[in-house]
């Protein structure tokens, strides 16, 4: 009888870890142009390239925090178009566009604003 409960307790175990649901998640580190990390820049995500020139159809948006990272959950595993600002300095020029994302993984981008 004991070994049935610690058998099916550990069956329970090794299911429940097998099947995590982790989100696909994205966690941006904003550095400046001396690779200073940048807390309190906007970050924002577009799905499409129109709605990243016309800067409406936010699809996910945050401020990094003291360390200059901002994480976002629950993305679609795809590439985003993104505006990261502080101040008078932002990213256009270089680093407007994410890699696609990798599906039920913390995917990581490192973005430099000038």
């Amino acid at each position: 009888m004991k070994t049935t409960r610690v058998l099916t307790l550990l069956i329970v175990l090794s299911i429940s870890f097998g099947f995590q649901l982790i989100k696909t998640q994205l966690s941006v580190t904003v550095r400046d142009e001396v690779g200073n990390t940048v807390p309190g820049a906007t970050v924002q995500l577009f799905e499409k390239e129109e709605d990243y020139n016309k800067e409406q159809n936010v699809a996910a948006q945050g401020v990094s925090d003291a360390k200059g990272i901002l994480k976002l959950k629950d993305l679609k595993a795809i590439s985003y178009y993104m505006i990261v600002r502080k101040d008078d300095k932002d990213n256009s020029g270089g680093g407007e566009q994410t890699g696609k994302l990798d599906e039920k993984r913390i995917n990581k981008v490192t973005v430099i604003i000038q």
